[in-house]
């Protein structure tokens, strides 16, 4: 039977900074089993109880993976599907919501260099997790997440 998972995180960069948190707003709930997490993160809270807090650090192979070189690449600007572009700014590269989501590193002349790496690929995640509630997880629920029974 499929485990549906509550829980609360916050998540700080190997420096401590606060990347993310959903304290102060409503806790975060997945099908456990079908991707909806990140791999490390679920493991660890597929062993805790309800109630239980825990810190856990994700490496960056169960996290969001290894930077890779190959996912940057120089680009004619003329092939962007937006009008102009700015180092920082992150854009989807097709109307698919399966494309590729890229963030602008530079902007030399009619080129421009992108980045498709996840922005916290090669980093050391910690968190900091409550683990609210645990139960089964209903059909509807199992359909969105993509999963089976």
């Amino acid at each position: 039977m499929a485990r549906y998972l509550v829980f609360h995180y916050t998540l700080r960069d190997a420096a401590g900074r606060v990347l993310d948190t959903t304290r102060g707003g409503e806790p975060l709930g997945f099908v456990a089993g079908t991707g909806q997490i990140i791999q490390g993160l679920e493991v660890e809270l597929g062993t805790m109880a309800a109630g239980e807090q825990r810190r856990v650090v994700v490496p960056p192979e169960c996290g969001y993976g290894l930077r890779e070189a190959e996912l940057v690449q120089r680009v004619p600007r003329a092939q962007l599907p937006v009008d102009k572009a700015r180092v920082g700014d992150r854009f989807q590269t097709g109307p698919d919501r399966q494309a590729p989501v890229v963030t602008v590193l530079a902007v030399e002349g009619d080129e421009v260099l992108l980045d498709a790496n996840h922005p916290l690929a090669g980093q050391e995640l910690h968190f900091e997790v409550e683990l609210v509630t645990e139960r089964a997880a209903t059909a509807q629920e199992i359909a969105q997440a993509g999963g089976s029974d």
